[in-house]
């Protein structure tokens, strides 16, 4: 049976362990150690667009985790840099995935060990309701692609275990325009929901606030053109669709921010802002709304 290591235990990195549970030998590598107290003792329930629960196996410690042939770095951005120094110089015989919002999660990763590695994004999501039970909300896809060391074949194996576990998953040669098109989406909505308050409702799509995120799709977009990326998918259009499920999601930097928790806004509207630089492309929205999110984190204190 195939050994899977979740590295990192919130929303997404929950729910990869419950479904993989059932194709799969599972370990769970969490922070705290109530966490994996719970895990161990109560197992890892599911609600939403399924029921279950699950047991795993959880610990904080890698050095308890048996070799893996996979493992899954579901940590936010702000803990990647920890996270991976925990990893490095183990599981010499594991393909690592990360699947962190935005871009250069692979590099972080990449100098703590020589694996190779996939890269992937997901619009999979949930609502973490205490650490041993989280509701499966929106049942999209996770994307994946080879990165160092990896082939087209090595995503299209990990997405062929991801959907025999009941979640959606596609493998692409490269996974640029599909990362790409989530950058901008991300860039956009979580910034703007994080500063208004908003949850991802008509309001991004219509009216004054549309135009502004219109806007911002623009600037995201004629970067994406200057670093000679083909978008898979409009990010604009994309944008409509989910104000358009009937369901309005809370975009993971506004949990954050009302949380008074750091955001993901380097590994996001960061890595966009650095890319437009690289390029030459102004973008002074996503600039203004990079450096608002910044001084939203600084007010917590």
């Amino acid at each position: 049976m195939t050994r899977v290591c979740i590295a990192g235990a919130g929303t997404i990195g929950s729910l990869y362990a419950a479904h993989l549970t059932r194709v799969a030998e599972v370990c769970v590598l969490t922070r705290r150690p109530e966490h994996a107290r719970l895990l161990n003792e109560h197992g890892l329930r599911v609600s939403g667009r399924a029921d279950f629960t699950a047991r795993v196996y959880a610990t904080t410690d890698p050095e308890d985790v048996r070799d893996a042939d996979l493992v899954i770095v579901a940590c936010k951005g702000g803990d990647l840099e920890r996270l991976s120094e925990e990893l490095a110089g183990r599981f010499a015989g594991a393909t690592l995935m990360t699947v962190q919002n935005g871009l250069g999660a692979e590099d972080v990763v990449a100098v703590r060990g020589n694996w190779p590695i996939l890269s992937a994004v997901t619009f999979m999501s949930g609502t973490r309701h205490t650490d041993d039970h989280v509701e499966y909300v929106l049942d999209t896809a996770t994307w994946i692609g080879p990165y160092r060391g990896t082939t087209g074949a090595d995503a299209e194996a990990v997405a062929e275990l991801i959907r025999s576990a009941g979640l959606k998953a596609e493998a692409f040669p490269d996974l640029r325009p599909a990362q790409w098109s989530k950058l901008i989406f991300n860039a956009t909505v979580n910034t703007v929901a994080a500063l208004t308050g908003l949850r991802h409702d008509f309001h991004f799509a219509e009216g004054e606030l549309g135009s502004l995120v219109h806007a911002l799709v623009d600037e995201g977009k004629a970067v994406a053109t200057a670093a000679r990326v083909e978008l898979r998918e409009d990010p604009w259009e994309m944008n409509v669709h989910a104000t358009q499920r009937g369901h309005a999601h809370s975009p993971s930097m506004l949990e954050d921010v009302t949380a008074h928790r750091p955001t993901e806004i380097e590994l996001i509207t960061g890595s966009l802002v650095r890319a437009a630089e690289r390029v030459g492309i102004p973008v002074p929205l996503h600039t203004a709304l990079y450096e608002l999110v910044k001084a939203k984190e600084a007010s917590y204190s």
